[in-house]
């Protein structure tokens, strides 16, 4: 019997064109900016990535749609988990022009009900870095990832 699943959605306005935000999803260098300590993207449909959050916590899918400037869809899931393994759920990332920015839409799909919370507070972390990155406000490492080992 599967386990009950439940969809979380984001919604955040940033200061920058969807083809600036759009590399923050598809170049490692700048993704380990917003996310992770450790990032390898491979990314083209059907290519993996690997990023890894604090040492401990290690994020692994792949790329399952990729339009320029508009779409990312991503599987999801955590090395060596067994509520939410990887390739168990989808993120997908919309990028929508809105008063000269960019409306950032983002749908994770599928979260096991245990696991809503911690991904609600993740996701938080994440749009919000993600948003003062693409309106050029470096933010330093991540406090996150330094967390763990």
């Amino acid at each position: 019997m599967s386990k009950p699943t439940e969809n979380l959605r984001k919604e955040i306005w940033i200061g920058c064109s969807p083809s600036t935000l759009f590399t923050f999803f598809t170049d490692p260098d700048k993704m380990n900016r917003w996310m992770g300590r450790h990032v390898l993207l491979e990314p083209k449909i059907g290519g993996k990535y690997r990023i890894d959050i604090n040492g401990e916590n290690v994020a692994i899918g792949e790329y399952k749609e990729l339009i320029p400037n508009e779409k990312v869809v991503l599987t999801w899931g955590w090395e060596d988990s067994e509520v939410m393994p990887p390739g168990s759920t989808t993120v997908e990332f919309l990028l929508k022009p809105q008063y000269q920015g960019t409306l950032l839409i983002l749908n994770h799909y599928d979260i096991p009900v245990e696991k809503v919370p911690t991904n609600q507070k993740g996701w938080t972390h994440y749009i919000d870095r993600i948003k003062h990155l693409g309106e050029g406000n470096d933010l330093g490492v991540d406090p996150w990832s330094v967390q763990g080992k």
